[in-house]
Formats: C-alpha cells, structure tokens, sequence
C-alpha cells in the first residue's frame, strides 16, 4: 500500500485498537495519532524537554478515571416494565368516561372492579327487595300474616329480609320453594318480569367485565424479556444500535412485530419547542426483519445510517445527548388469539458503545437450549469512538485512494503490451542496418 495511505484512514480508527488510549486527551491534530505521543518526523530535531509539556504527555496517557459528562437527570416516558409514566390531569369531560362504561370498568384496579362488582349485585337485589317489600306493605300483607283466609303477593314474605331473600332467589333464579308469588298480585308478575330482564344485563355486563379483565393480555406481556442495556458496536463495518428481546414461555408470540421510537426534544426553525418529540428508528421494516420468529432470544439491530437521528453522533456527544429509546413488540397470544403489546426503554446511561450481548443459544444433544442466566450480559469489543458519518467518510476516503493508487490488471497488461511492440519495431530497424533485403518500395524504385 501507498505510504500517503496512511493519512486517509478513519479519524476513529485509533479506538479498535484501545479507547482508552486517549481518554482525557485534546482533539488529536491532523497528522494522527494522540496528543503527546511522542510521534515526529525523521527529520525533526528533538525539542528541549519541558515539564510541563511532560506533565500534559503523563495527564495524557495516564489510566485515572474519565471525569462523567454532566448531564441532567431524565424522567422516563416508559418504565423498564412497560408502564407509560404519564397521568391525565384537569380532566373537564369527565362524562366521556361514562359513554364508554365497559372499557372504564375493564380499566379499573382490581380492588376497585371487585367493589363495582359486588356493589351491582347488592344494589340491585337491595333495590328489588324493597320494592317487594313496599308491594307487601301497600296491600296490607304484613297485616294479615296469621290470617289463613288473606292471599299475600308473595307467601311466607314478613319483613324486609323476607323481601331482600325473595329478591335474591328472583334474579338468582335459585327458588329455594318457600316464598312464592301468587296471581292475586298483578303488581308483583310485573315487577318479576322486570327484575328477571334486569338482572340478566346485569349478570351479561358484570360477568363480561370481568372475564375480559381477567383473560387481559397484559400479563402474557411479562414474560416477554427486554435485555437490560442497548449496545452500540460494529456489525458489517457499520455502527448499529442494538437491543435483545425474548419470550420465556414455549407457547409463541404469533406474528411478532418490533417498533422503535426515539423521544427527545427539540426545536423548529420557527422556535417552536416540542418536550417529548417522537422519531422512528428503522429496525427492518423495509427489508421486513421487523418481523420475528420470536422462538429464541433476538437480537434487534438499528443501522446508523444517513437517515438514523445518530448519523453525526460519536460516543462522546451520545453521552452528553439526553434522549430516551422506546421499543414496542406486538403480536397475537398463541393460546387466546389475542393482541398483546410489551414495552420498555432505554436512557442515555443504558446504552452501552463499544459493546456486544453474550451468546445464550448453546446446541445440545437434539436440541438448541437458551441460558437466560447470560440474557443481559456483554462484552467489549473494539469500536470506533467516532460517529458513523465520519466513519463513513473516512472509509469512502481510503477507497477512493486505493482505486487511484493501485494498477489494475488490465493497465498492466496494456504497458506490458506496448513495450513489447517497442522492441520488435528496434530490432526490425537494426536488420535493415545490418544488409537484410530493402522494402517493396526500394525495390521499385531501383
């Protein structure tokens, strides 16, 4: 290779080799290397050592501590579980909570579904025994309870905790036998017409309730695994941002989909400021690997390219940034047919450059076994510390170089070819000199 190759490669390629080699250093300058090193040229003459110019040299290389980039804390939009860190205040229209009853009720705490629950009943039974209780009394049946010749509305009714039982065994339909309706009550068939209607949308919407809060998916979205931390490192030569993703139970996830949203702020041209500011980060959706076979543990990859939000991001800007990665798997529960939907997220702090997840899928004897014991573990690997467009550019540079630098075949052969023609035309110039016979045109001429 060209010695003037050297000056063409990537700005960050130093880091593969150790990052920590210049940590705490200045800006390296543009003959490479880092400062202090120690470098110069063949023909340079040594400077006077200076001792401060030392101390600068030793601060330079020396393994202490990186001093943390300040940066302010971060309240997260999505918690590690999955539960969005937002509440609704001054709600004004509360009536439309109300026009919407079944989902308000299937979205209540438990403790709260379970008191709406036993209330409906209650209430309702409560409700119709005193109106049996009010039918007794308006008729004078609890005046004539030891009169054999009196025909009650209902027999063997004598009080209201008469009336509440009868209620109960009405919109139970228990009919335990001893308190019965007779037809000398018209008031009374019709209220246990009415009773019996009622009870029956009660029975549908309680019961409704509470199955659908019961076979929720939400919980079938706590099996489903986010690794702890996200990686930045290299994959194919180009910087990706990666997290890992799997499902603890041997039933699937049917047609498993995976999103990824970028939050932070920002400001419009016009000065607009927008808080929670929502950018797509493509996981695959054009190529399609957005969607999962989630069968083991999956890697999810984010290629920083020129359309990602961390084109120009180097790791030292990443961590000054203050943004938060929101992941979002969808997909069917094998077992319900139903949709479910698990969330997690990463801060500035929980992503890790220079970094790769730990293999967890080991092959047995007749199958492949997953150790989620190592499912949020990584390593080190050698990353450049510089963004990807300038990785890009550096690697655009040094191709450009070794195309002008380098022969082809093709021009060898051609100058190969060329000199061989040179030296036939040379010899066939000394036969002439040498006597050999003269050209058609001399012969002629003679």
């Amino acid at each position: 290779m060209s010695p003037h190759v050297s000056h063409l490669a990537s700005p960050c390629s130093e880091p593969l080799q150790d990052p920590r080699r210049c940590r705490g250093a200045p800006r390296r300058a543009a003959g490479g290397g880092c400062p202090g090193s120690g470098r110069r040229s063949p023909g340079a003459r040594p400077a006077r050592p200076d001792a401060a110019a030392m101390a600068q040299e030793n601060a330079a290389f020396s393994p202490g501590p990186e001093e943390p980039p300040r940066r302010r804390g971060r309240q997260r939009y999505v918690e590690k579980d999955g539960r969005c860190n937002v509440q609704q205040g001054n709600v004004r229209e509360t009536y439309r909570y109300l026009t919407d009853l079944f989902t308000t009720l299937v979205d209540l705490q438990w403790r709260l579904s379970l008191l709406f629950f036993v209330l409906a009943y209650a209430l309702t039974w409560l409700f119709f025994g005193a109106i049996w209780w009010l039918i007794a009394y308006g008729r004078g049946d609890l005046e004539h309870l030891e009169d054999t010749a009196w025909t009650p509305c209902v027999n063997n009714l004598n009080g209201f905790v008469a009336a509440f039982l009868f209620s109960i065994e009405t919109e139970t339909t228990i009919g335990y036998g001893h308190r019965v309706i007779t037809d000398q009550c018209p008031e009374g068939i019709v209220l246990l017409l009415l009773q019996a209607i009622l009870g029956s949308m009660v029975n549908a919407f309680m019961v409704g309730c509470m199955f659908v809060k019961i076979s929720q998916p939400n919980k079938r979205a706590a099996t489903l695994v986010f690794s702890s931390h996200a990686v930045v490192s290299l994959r194919d030569g180009r910087l990706c941002l990666m997290f890992r993703v799997g499902d603890l139970r041997s039933s699937h996830i049917v047609e498993a989909s995976i999103r990824a949203k970028l939050i932070r702020s920002r400001q419009t041209l016009e000065g607009e400021f927008i808080p929670l500011h929502q950018t797509d980060l493509s996981v695959g959706f054009d190529t399609g690997d957005d969607r999962l076979f989630l069968v083991s543990p999956l890697v999810i990859s984010h290629e920083i390219d020129a359309a990602s939000p961390f084109w120009e991001a180097s790791r030292r800007a990443l961590e000054r940034d203050d943004f938060e990665i929101v992941v979002i798997l969808e997909g069917m529960v094998e077992a319900t047919g139903m949709t479910c939907q698990a969330r997690s997220s990463y801060l500035v702090d929980e992503v890790l450059w220079g970094h790769r997840f730990t293999s967890v899928l080991t092959l047995e004897d007749g199958f492949y076994e997953v150790d989620y014991a190592s499912f949020h573990e990584t390593f080190e690997v050698p990353t450049p510390s510089c963004s990807a467009r300038e990785l890009a550019e550096a690697a655009a540079r040094l191709d450009a170089h070794l195309y002008w630098s380098i022969p082809s075949r093709l021009d060898e052969k051609v100058e190969e070819e060329g000199a061989g023609e040179g030296a036939g035309e040379e010899a066939g110039a000394d036969k002439e000199q040498n006597g050999c016979l003269p050209p058609p045109e001399t012969e002629s001429k003679v």
